[in-house]
């Protein structure tokens, strides 16, 4: 009976219409823009753009149950890394002068802290709310913990306190180097969750169900659909990166007329770009899934620095373009702080609402902090 109905579920799931329809509707409307131009359709593309971040969500996910964990969550972060790089390359090399210097550096800064705090968070909270206490397998957890500290602090942290250059900025040959040491310790990371260590990564409660679940997801989902929705999952991608680097000049606009910091725009970039992978890890959480959202959250943030940084980085050198990596002191204390409680939270491999309650508001700190600084 379980059989038929998961069945009739993935079905249903690929007669969703809108999940093609608006990914095709906002190609259209992008390459239309050189006709109209105005508020208005302004507006409409910004509601593509959101649909095409939903529909990206759901072929994401089509994918990962054909997958099963973790590569079904490690591809999904390699996609949402695919297009905050895209994204904030397409805006450095089209802008003129030191406009863009610290957009990397606010970016993903702003991811880090928008998944430790607010994906992670929000997703404690829907799950205690409605489970009181969920599991997770600990070693994975902090596995990842320790390898993003590490490149966290190299990347945003140490750039302060070098004295070939100022200003928080790596040399060239700096910069590459710890370019490398960055994406050297995410691919050993990958390796540990997907070869030597998966076990770490999968739920204590479906560590029993981990090989049948994969069986059964292969019977139900043909090649072809997977093929379907990756093509399809490749096509919304492609469409975020290039509406919101189009409305990127509207949204600098808008936070610049209500007087907020440049650095705001880094933060609505990565709202956006992590927006797919957060909804995702919302609705894991909300199925008594911790460890997919944890999976989802903790293998983002390593994509966003360790993948993202590296590729900015090594572009950045061959084009000559200046980018300031150091974050201030009182970033740094936030940031320092985020990491800290994240630590000592998922310690005992149990969650409770105080610790997403406790998240949720730094993550609230960090957002007026950036508007009013």
């Amino acid at each position: 009976m379980s059989t038929i109905k998961d069945k009739q579920v993935i079905k249903k799931k690929y007669l969703s219409g809108w999940t093609v329809l608006i990914p095709i509707l906002a190609w259209i409307f992008y390459f239309a823009n050189t006709v109209f131009s105005s508020g208005f359709y302004s507006l409409i593309l910004s509601v593509l753009l959101l649909g095409s971040v939903l529909a990206a969500v759901y072929h994401s996910e089509v994918i990962a149950h054909r997958l099963g964990e973790p590569f079904g969550t490690l591809l999904l972060a390699f996609a949402i890394t695919v297009i905050e790089v895209g994204l904030i390359i397409s805006i450095m090399m089209g802008a003129e002068g030191l406009e863009t210097v610290t957009l990397a550096r606010d970016t993903v800064f702003a991811a880090v802290m928008i998944i430790l705090t607010g994906i992670i968070g929000i997703c404690i909270v829907i799950g205690s709310l409605r489970y009181s206490e969920q599991t997770f397998t600990l070693q994975g957890v902090s596995t990842a913990l320790i390898t993003l500290t590490a490149v966290v602090v190299f990347v945003l942290i140490l750039p302060n306190y070098t004295i070939s250059h100022t200003g928080g900025e790596y040399t060239s040959f700096q910069l590459l180097f710890i370019a490398l040491v960055s994406l050297a310790l995410y691919l050993g990371f990958t390796m540990v969750q997907t070869m030597r260590h998966r076990s770490f990564f999968i739920s204590p409660q479906n560590k029993l169900l981990a090989d049948q679940k994969e069986q059964n997801s292969n019977e139900l989902l043909s090649r072809k659909k997977m093929l379907v929705s990756c093509l399809m999952l490749i096509l919304c991608l492609g469409i975020v990166v290039l509406m919101a680097k189009l409305l990127s000049k509207d949204v600098e606009h808008i936070v610049l007329s209500f007087g907020a910091p440049k650095s705001v725009v880094g933060v609505i970039i990565a709202g956006i770009v992590l927006l797919p992978e957060g909804l995702a890890a919302f609705r894991a959480a909300k199925n008594d899934q911790i460890q997919t959202s944890l999976n989802l959250a903790f293998g983002s943030a390593l994509a966003s620095i360790g993948l993202s940084i590296p590729a900015i980085a090594i572009i950045s050198v061959i084009f000559g373009i200046r980018m300031t990596l150091g974050i201030d002191i009182k970033s740094t204390v936030l940031l320092g702080l985020s990491l800290f409680i994240i630590t000592v939270s998922l310690a005992t491999g149990k969650t409770n609402i105080m610790q997403g309650v406790v998240l949720v508001g730094i993550l609230l700190i960090y957002l007026f902090i950036s508007i009013v600084p």
